[in-house]
């Protein structure tokens, strides 16, 4: 199946964050690429990458990247597809990056997740899917409620709990 979610990453030693939103994806068969090219190392092909990724079908970019975090908004630049960026806590604890993502000039949106919030940006890049796809919106509505059910049970089984009391000091 052809890649709608493009999750690009600016090295693979960001792989262990990225995995997370990945698995979300193909948890709700989302079909996706990943994806390692550099703003900084490999200019024309993130350029190449971003101006070809509608044509190739992708309907939203995840970029990942840490530091200068510049991947994102590269991407945004040339491309009119919702670009999320990931902020990846390569130095300085992620700020560097959140700050760098975030902080875009006008017109030229990046949507930014918290530091090493992968699995957020997989679940905003299928809700903004899910509004042109039942089939997706349904699953992720399961899935949704499937959230709900595990903080249910997990409260009934904490009020089951007769010894458990609260000290305060």
């Amino acid at each position: 199946m052809k890649p709608i979610v493009s999750i690009i990453m600016g090295s693979t030693s960001d792989l262990p964050v990225v995995r997370r939103g990945a698995d979300f994806l193909e948890s709700l068969a989302v079909p996706f690429e990943l994806k390692a090219l550099s703003a900084h190392r490999t200019p024309a092909a993130v350029e190449e990458f971003a101006r070809n990724a509608a044509s190739r079908g992708v309907k939203v970019i995840i970029a990942a990247a840490g530091m200068s975090a510049a991947l994102p908004g590269v991407i945004a630049a040339q491309t009119t597809l919702p670009v999320i960026g990931l902020p990846i806590s390569a130095s300085l604890m992620g700020v560097d990056a959140l700050l760098s993502v975030a902080q875009m000039p006008p017109a030229i949106p990046v949507a930014a997740v918290g530091v090493d919030a992968a699995l957020n940006a997989a679940v905003l890049a299928v809700r903004i899917l899910a509004l042109a796809d039942e089939d997706l919106a349904k699953r992720y509505r399961e899935y949704c409620s499937s959230l709900e059910n595990k903080i249910l049970k997990a409260d009934a089984e904490l009020a089951a709990i007769d010894s458990y009391k609260f000290k305060v000091d």
